[in-house]
């Protein structure tokens, strides 16, 4: 099946297929880099500018449970 094909293929699927497409890439996704190819130099430049922003202001942020919860309230109808 060619990537188009499969892109087409996936507005048909329920919620539930495709989380579960979306969490073998994920799967995949990290498989690749903990193989070696990890990310692009510019994804580690933002990376690192992001730290440095963090190193300097780390209350700027939010936690993981406040931006899921903002998500979660977000999404709902």
């Amino acid at each position: 099946m060619s990537k188009l094909e499969i892109l087409a293929e996936l507005p048909k699927l329920d919620f539930a297929d495709r989380r579960e497409i979306f969490d073998r890439i994920c799967e995949m996704e990290e498989q690749d880099m903990l193989g070696g190819n990890g990310a692009s130099a510019e994804e580690k430049a933002l990376l690192d500018r992001e730290l440095e922003e963090f190193r300097r202001n780390p209350e700027a942020g939010s936690s993981w449970n406040e931006v899921e919860a903002r998500l979660r309230r977000a999404s709902r109808p």
